[in-house]
């Protein structure tokens, strides 16, 4: 789980839950906005489960034209059409003893989801050209950012493979229900791209911090990946300013539902949460020299992280190692 980075509660409770699935052998349905990180949860999952030690294969189901689909999951024997001059193994095989993680699965056409629903009842399949069945021991994940129960009752999407695949579920939450992670976040991408691109260490200043806190995500954590790489190449020193933050949908009026001083009173939260964050962080629990940078008294600024839930000792290894990041 070292590689999901996050403190939050929605964060936490979906690492629970991701614990959980990984002890089940049972199929998997993951769902969530764009950028979310539904990928990386589905190799968690895989990799604290008994198929640890097997493949884990990613299929992006809106790529594969249904042309290929069967050749490319169930693969081929020799013959079995005109070029077809050597045997080819398909993505199940190749899952074999591990996990075959269908992302976007709602991109299928029914008679692809025809194929799967196969597949997922009877555990075996047949091989482009083979006359025999073979049986296959993978575990299914399957992940996808549409709703499917309106799809189900649109006709779009089947409800007999809905139910094969609503086993067991994980909803994973969009970063703008998770923004005290931002700081976390924000400071494994600038360490990341500052190294790959070879720049001098830089830092978001509070400014900057806030303006990436108070913004809604709608590309999620996917977004923000692109943000700080933006800002690290805009920025000509250290300390990145609030300018140097590029937010494509920042014009976008507030949602709607609740007044101006609620919204403010939120946006001022979040910030201090965020800030307060980094600074421990960047100071590795050290509270008086978090303190003295932020300008307070130690006093006021232990006030400050028992108002917001901060405890010292959640800080001490912060940021250490690289991650990938949901």
């Amino acid at each position: 789980m070292g590689s999901l980075i996050g403190e939050s509660d929605p964060f936490v409770k979906a690492l629970r839950q991701i614990s959980l699935l990984a002890r089940c052998d049972a199929t998997v349905l993951l769902s969530g906005e764009t950028g979310t990180g539904k990928e990386l949860a589905a190799r968690a999952i895989h990799y604290l489960s008994a198929r640890a030690g097997g493949p884990f294969i990613p299929v992006n189901c809106s790529a594969l034209p249904e042309t290929l689909l069967e050749n490319e999951l169930f693969g081929h024997t020799k013959g079995a059409y005109t070029d077809a001059s050597l045997p080819q193994r398909g993505l199940i095989a190749e899952a074999e003893s591990g996990t075959l993680f269908l992302d976007e699965i709602d991109g299928l056409s029914l008679t692809a989801q025809a194929k799967i629903l196969r597949f997922l009842q009877e555990g075996e399949y047949r091989p482009l050209g083979g006359r025999q069945p073979l049986q296959a021991d993978v575990r299914i994940v399957a992940a996808t950012n549409a709703n499917l129960v309106e799809k189900v009752k649109a006709g779009t999407f089947r409800e007999d493979l809905y139910f094969r695949l609503y086993i067991l579920s994980l909803s994973l939450p969009p970063l703008r229900e998770r923004s005290e992670d931002i700081p976390l976040l924000a400071k494994y991408f600038l360490k990341k791209y500052c190294r790959r691109f070879r720049s001098d260490y830089k830092i978001l200043s509070p400014a900057a911090l806030m303006k990436l806190s108070s913004y809604a995500w709608p590309g999620n954590v996917r977004e923000l990946e692109a943000v700080i790489q933006r800002a690290i190449v805009h920025s000509p020193v250290s300390l990145i300013q609030a300018e140097e933050i590029d937010l494509p949908h920042a014009e976008n009026p507030p949602r709607r539902g609740y007044p101006f001083r609620t919204l403010k009173r939120r946006a001022i939260d979040t910030f201090e949460k965020s800030y307060l964050s980094q600074l421990l962080m960047t100071h590795r629990g050290n509270i008086s020299r978090a303190a003295k940078e932020a300008g307070k008294d130690r006093r006021a600024f232990r006030r400050l992280m028992e108002k917001h839930g901060l405890i010292r000792q959640q800080f001490i290894n912060a940021g250490q190692g690289d991650a990938q990041v949901i």
